[in-house]
């Protein structure tokens, strides 16, 4: 976790090519230690990334009990998920920071939680942006 803050790290932070790889291994720590506030995982994020890699929850999360450095997470990671062509890599990178809201609902819920940081910040449209305005990274504008 980012200490300064007491937050896992960015979904942009990058660990062997995956976005949220570096948060998902926070989150994780952060449950085996008890320490995850409102924090959880797995979380559909997680699952998403888990189902890409082919990886189950089980799993990572006994790698990273058995990992005490991000490095030797990222080296199972690397030997144990699925082969991806780094163009399908890269596209799956960007869905995941670019996905946003898809039901009425789900743009109910991220309206309430940007408005309760900062209602003008109606430019934000993904979960990423939304994720770091709230644990205070800076997002830039979008036009």
């Amino acid at each position: 976790m980012d200490l300064r803050k007491g937050f896992p790290r960015s979904m942009r932070v990058t660990l062997e090519g995956y976005a949220h790889l570096a948060r998902m291994i926070d989150k994780c720590r952060a449950v085996l230690a008890g320490t995850e506030g409102e924090y959880i995982y797995p979380c559909p994020m997680d699952e998403r990334l888990m189902e890409f890699a082919g990886i189950a929850a089980e799993q990572f999360t006994a790698a990273v009990k058995g990992n005490q450095t991000d490095e030797g997470v990222a080296q199972w990671f690397r030997r144990t998920a699925k082969p991806h062509h780094p163009a399908d890599l890269a596209e799956w990178n960007r869905m995941m920071l670019n996905r946003g809201p898809n039901t009425p609902e789900k743009q109910a819920s991220f309206n309430k939680y940007r408005d309760a940081v900062d209602p003008s910040r109606t430019d934000l449209t993904s979960w990423a942006d939304l994720q770091d305005l709230e644990e205070g990274r800076t997002v830039p504008r979008r036009g």
